[in-house]
């Protein structure tokens, strides 16, 4: 719901103008969403396509690196997705981060056309799909013959300027299933929710790596959730009235959200510096207000220098 109000001729240099800002505030990252439809509900308001705005963004951005939060697998075949992702980075410099998982949103499956399987096959399909996709970024000719997919002597060229291939994010905390594939594939967990549940979370992704004999170091931990800052109480107040009312939120639904970082400086510091101690090492932050408020530039400013 980020868009609503700008006309569609807007609409891409708008958002342009929004990477090209958090470019020059010095953020590492910036990140899309994989949805056809606004989400939690659908209504008819502007989504653009995950992978038409990584391209986009690779061309015409610099420095920022580049993710999804997150791919649904589902969505693409898993060997054009890799084809796809190898083809951004190479147009961004070498500057993808992968972001991939067994997605969720029923509504969109079904309106778009797409089959809608239990959890299980979703998983037992997205732990097919990555191990296509780490052979097609990194062999001359993949092959790989599954219950869900299969390639024969797939060619990948260009492969990924990133070596040995971009970053891969499995998102999901699924604690049997979902985690042991982020333990014995991906390069970065991505949560979101309580401390506790970061903990928790975390703690059961080192039982997998042990179990499979990995390394739990070698998997970065990370979180996504909504930010917004406010410069004092009162200016807080009214960021959060306006975010609540943009997500079709009450306002204290946002601000009982387990996914949801709002404060003033010091209490944004505070918050997000209990998940750094507990291993989290990277936040990718949903600014809300990002078209209207500064929540971006006071994080920038203010908050970033204290957890870096």
């Amino acid at each position: 719901m980020d868009l609503v109000g700008v006309p569609v001729a807007e609409q891409w240099p708008t958002m342009l103008a929004a990477a090209r800002r958090i470019e020059r505030l010095g953020y590492d990252t910036a990140w899309v969403y994989d949805h056809f439809h606004t989400v939690p509900h659908p209504t008819q308001e502007a989504t653009f396509e995950c992978w038409t705005l990584m391209a986009a963004l690779a061309a015409t951005t610099e420095r920022i690196r580049l993710g999804q939060m997150c791919t649904c697998n589902s969505y693409r075949n898993p060997a054009y997705l890799a084809k796809v992702a190898s083809n951004v980075d190479v147009i961004s410099g070498g500057r993808l981060e992968f972001a991939i998982g067994a997605g969720w949103y029923q509504h969109e499956y079904l309106a778009y056309g797409y089959e809608y399987p239990s959890d299980g096959t979703r998983l037992a399909q997205l732990e097919e799909a990555v191990q296509i996709i780490k052979k097609m970024w990194t062999e001359d000719e993949a092959t790989f013959s599954g219950k869900h997919y299969s390639v024969n002597g797939a060619i990948n060229q260009p492969k990924a300027l990133q070596s040995p291939h971009p970053p891969l994010w499995i998102a999901g905390g699924g604690e049997k299933k979902t985690l042991r594939i982020v333990a014995r594939y991906a390069d970065y967990a991505n949560f979101a929710g309580t401390l506790d549940l970061f903990k928790d979370k975390s703690r059961i992704l080192d039982e997998h790596c042990a179990a499979v004999g990995r390394d739990p170091s070698e998997v970065g931990r990370t979180l996504h959730m909504f930010v917004t800052v406010g410069l004092d109480a009162a200016d807080l107040a009214k960021k959060v009235e306006r975010t609540a009312a943009q997500i079709g939120r009450s306002v204290d639904k946002y601000l009982a959200s387990p996914q949801t970082i709002a404060g003033t400086r010091d209490q944004v510091i505070a918050t997000l510096g209990a998940y750094k101690a507990a291993g989290a090492m990277h936040l990718i932050g949903f600014f809300a207000d990002i078209l209207w408020g500064d929540s971006l530039e006071l994080f920038a400013a203010e908050v970033a220098p204290a957890l870096r």
